[in-house]
């Protein structure tokens, strides 16, 4: 079966449109390919850069310590709003 392709539009300086096409023809591609390559390269750094938390052994020793005491501590109405707006995300 063939996935359905859907359209995007987009508009680029006449220069970077004509250094596109140029890279596409070097790569033997077609420009939509060439620009196809490009997201499915980029997009997934992209998001798990944005999805993603690193912490130092110290950090997650600190978070593990404040879940633990949960109880001792009031959340501020702030950080109540932001666990709502994720949950309605499906975070």
């Amino acid at each position: 079966m063939i996935a359905k392709r859907e359209r995007i539009e987009a508009r680029f300086l006449p220069e970077v449109k004509r250094m596109a096409e140029r890279a596409a023809l070097l790569n033997g591609i077609t420009l939509t390919d060439y620009l196809a390559k490009l997201v499915c390269e980029d997009a997934p750094k992209t998001l798990k850069f944005h999805n993603e938390i690193t912490l130092s052994n110290q950090q997650f020793d600190n978070f593990l310590q404040v879940c633990e005491d949960e109880a001792s501590y009031e959340l501020s109405d702030e950080i109540k709003q932001a666990a709502s707006r994720l949950d309605k995300e499906g975070f």
